[in-house]
């Protein structure tokens, strides 16, 4: 079960709570009794290695342009060679 962060917005008394997903949050603060509010913090995520970004995942276009042509002039039947010998 995850333990989420409380504030209280009369005393400012911060209070943490061990609830279940599909629990109701906690609406009263234990020390003064006054009106809390879960507190809400970014998760502690670091993308490390390749893939994570757009251009990890790009294909050049210039590259691709250039092979595209490479194989055009070698599927070319007879251009070079004399028919015959």
């Amino acid at each position: 079960m995850p333990i989420y962060e409380y504030e209280c917005g009369v005393c400012d008394f911060r209070f943490e709570k061990k609830q279940g997903f599909d629990a109701e949050s906690v609406a009263m603060c234990p020390k003064c009794k006054g009106k809390a509010r879960r507190i809400i913090h970014s998760i502690p995520a670091i993308f490390k290695g390749s893939g994570f970004y757009i251009t990890d995942s790009r294909k050049d276009k210039k590259a691709e342009k250039g092979k595209e042509a490479e194989k055009g002039k070698e599927e070319l039947p007879g251009k070079g060679k004399e028919k015959g010998k």
